[in-house]
């Protein structure tokens, strides 16, 4: 979705407040695809910040489906979007990060702002619980629902030169 500009962009002290719905239903990333379930609308105040150049002020709330980082399993996360930033129309890019598809002439990509601001903004660790198990090493339960009855011990690395003599000369 584009968001004409012109009128906060030429006329100095120019402040103006946009409602945007986000039409986004799925972040997609190299971590993966992650579908929007609950967004709220996007407030946006524009205001003039000199000549061909905006101040963006934004907040938005959304709740996406992520994946346990323990135990896989599929979590709903809410992720708050608060923001500021500097455009320039007459560069035809974003002042801080030089984003050249965040605004094109008078027209600002609200797709791209919250794309990037999803992206600044994800979790760099998903639980579904804070004290989650996780899934067994050998077998792939889930530890949460119970224990799967693995073999557990893991022999120390230095000693395993004396495991592989005793070993060899075990008779059968």
């Amino acid at each position: 979705m584009l968001l004409n500009l012109t009128d906060v962009l030429t006329s100095e002290g120019k402040t103006k407040t946009e409602e945007v719905v986000m039409e986004m239903t799925a972040f997609e990333s190299r971590m993966g695809r992650f579908p929007i379930v609950e967004k709220s609308p996007l407030n946006l105040t524009l205001c003039n910040a000199g000549e061909g150049k905006a101040e963006l002020c934004g907040h938005a709330e959304l709740t996406q489906l992520m994946y346990c980082d323990r135990c896989l399993k599929e979590v709903p996360v809410q992720i708050a979007l608060d923001f500021t930033r500097s455009v320039d129309a007459a560069e035809g890019t974003d002042s801080e990060e030089s984003d050249s598809e965040l605004i094109n002439g008078c027209q600002l990509n609200i797709e791209s702002l919250v794309y990037n601001e999803l992206l600044m903004n994800q979790p760099e660790k998903v639980l579904c619980k804070p004290d989650c198990k996780g899934i067994c090493k050998k077998c792939g339960k889930d530890l949460n629902e119970g224990d799967c009855g693995c073999d557990t011990f893991v022999p120390d690395p230095r000693m395993a030169v004396l495991q592989d003599i005793f070993n060899a000369n075990k008779e059968v």
